[in-house]
């Protein structure tokens, strides 16, 4: 008897149909043929024991499942609950009346219990737009079913729930769940600037960084803050819109980072990777390609400490995705595209040390170790940092006013501002949505200046060395500047704030 059950599988952040043919015929072999991996050929033992601790009867028979389309490599565990419905069909042990109707999804246990599985919000988003009726997941994965409309979510525990439901049981209710569950994860941040005593000054360019998603870097001293203040980013970017949610979540759901409480991630991420990674995990891929660093920082933070300590290999992979936006990995056995449009923020100390300029210690490193120091970033990735801020330690009488600073939730609304007036700008222009994404024709366009800025631009580029990337860079934040100050217009005041940003250009850097 030949029986069909449908599945999806994963290839980067998006789902593909799987067709899963069962047909049971006289012998006695077990076969899985359609390019399957090692945890689906393991499948047989573990879908075995289920079945028949669970009262149900392994077939007796020679069993042959195709796994269509045959071309395309299947991986993952989540299969083995739609084979073993699709062996039990066969078999005449479940009805096979609403198999057409649904994706199936789940890990088998040994004793019957259906256990989460990675990527089930792309595979549901799939399930929609093949107009499938609904999707059978594990409980586990309820939440983040939920969060997609318009498709039926069955949450099933065990193997002997799912064939009660296709046998004609009524499935248990998800819909009054689902905007619960999709709300759960809008926690809110659990740090805030009102928190940060001094540093004015970075305050006011952190705002600026926020509100036209522009990339920076830290430099000072150790315990001077720098940690501290980036951390503090992501509360007063603008919210998440649902779009942004659904993208950052499906990677998340790729990687297997869903908690089974919250369906939707709504506040923006912050990534803190090591010092010590390696390019698969900042950029993604491995044997099973899964994203890194770069992509779970997606509409939210990367955030690099002791920037020089990271391999320079490491550093220099980013130089790409810093540009596009996204992250191709290409591999013999597959190619992968990955989103990351992330704020890169940098922190580093001056110097080995860590004292170089400190106003109170004295750095021991001599001139040729400082270099070498600072050479180990190099220069084109520099350039694709938009402001370069230095971080001076706040003295202690600074430290100990009670006096109140400004919050997240007043720098917040400045940030929202901004945006709205560069979402307007950006109307039909793709995916560009704020500054720090502009190309040159639309910088050429919305960044022009008059005779006193080109003179002032003119003249620092010609004085510091600025490079053609950083007079791009420049004209970006000068124009979020502006936006911040109501502005339609660059002013020389804009420029020289935003040269101002371009520290360690000015220092001659050489990496």
């Amino acid at each position: 008897m030949l029986i069909k059950t449908f599945s999806s599988s994963v290839q980067g952040i998006n789902a593909i149909k799987i067709s899963i043919e069962v047909h049971v015929t006289q012998g006695i072999r077990f076969f899985i043929v359609g390019l399957a991996d090692n945890a689906i050929r393991e499948s047989q033992q573990r879908i075995e024991s289920a079945l028949i601790n669970n009262g149900f009867e392994w077939p007796r028979f020679r069993v042959v499942i195709n796994l269509a389309p045959a071309d395309i490599k299947k991986e993952g565990t989540h299969f083995d609950l739609p084979l073993a419905i699709g062996i039990l069909a066969a078999t005449r042990q479940v009805s096979e009346n609403r198999l057409a109707d649904y994706l199936i999804l789940g890990e088998l246990s040994l004793d019957g219990s259906v256990v989460p599985v990675k990527g089930v919000l792309p595979m549901v988003l799939l399930a929609r737009e093949e107009q499938f009726k609904g999707v059978i997941v594990p409980e586990d994965n309820k939440a983040e079913a939920s969060v997609v409309d318009g498709v039926e979510v069955v949450a099933v525990s065990d193997l002997t729930g799912v064939v009660s439901f296709l046998n004609g049981m009524p499935a248990e209710s998800r819909g009054e769940e689902r905007e619960a569950m999709s709300q759960k994860g809008a926690g809110g941040y659990k740090v805030d600037f009102s928190e940060v005593k001094g540093q004015a000054a970075i305050k006011r360019a952190m705002l600026i960084a926020a509100a036209g998603s522009h990339n920076l870097i830290l430099v000072g001293a150790p315990g001077s803050g720098k940690s501290m203040m980036a951390r503090r980013l992501p509360t007063i970017m603008p919210p998440m819109s649902l779009e942004e949610s659904l993208q950052t979540t499906r990677i998340y759901s790729v990687s297997g980072r869903v908690s089974s409480e919250s369906g939707l991630i709504s506040t923006r991420p912050f990534r803190m990777p090591h010092h010590s990674s390696s390019n698969i995990a900042m950029i993604g891929g491995g044997s099973s390609p899964q994203p890194g660093e770069i992509s779970l920082a997606h509409n939210g933070v990367l955030f690099l400490d002791e920037l020089p300590e990271f391999k320079r290999g490491v550093l220099e992979v980013m130089r790409q995705p810093l540009e596009d936006r996204e992250i191709h990995i290409s591999r013999a056995a597959y190619r992968v595209v990955y989103p990351s449009d992330f704020m890169l923020v940098a922190a580093m100390n001056p110097c080995p040390c860590g004292y170089y300029n400190h106003p109170e210690k004295e750095c021991n490193c001599g001139p040729g170790r400082i270099k070498q120091y600072l050479s180990r970033i190099s220069g084109p990735l520099l350039d694709r940092i938009d402001m370069h801020l230095e971080v001076v330690p706040v003295p202690f009488r600074q430290l100990s006013q009670k006096e109140h600073a400004e919050g997240s939730a007043t720098m917040r609304e400045q940030v929202i501002r901004a945006r709205k007036v560069q979402y307007e700008r950006f109307k039909g222009a793709g995916h560009v949505s704020c500054n720090a994404c502009m190309g040159t024709a639309l910088r050429n366009r919305h960044c022009a200046l008059d005779r006193a800025g080109t003179s002032m631009i003119r003249l620092a580029m010609e004085r510091l060395g600025f490079s053609a990337r950083a007079y791009d860079r420049i004209l970006k934040v000068a124009r979020t500047i502006a936006d911040l100050e109501g502005s339609e217009r660059i002013h020389p005041s804009h420029l020289a704030e935003a040269v101002n940003y371009r520290n360690l250009d000015r220092e001659g850097w050489s990496g």
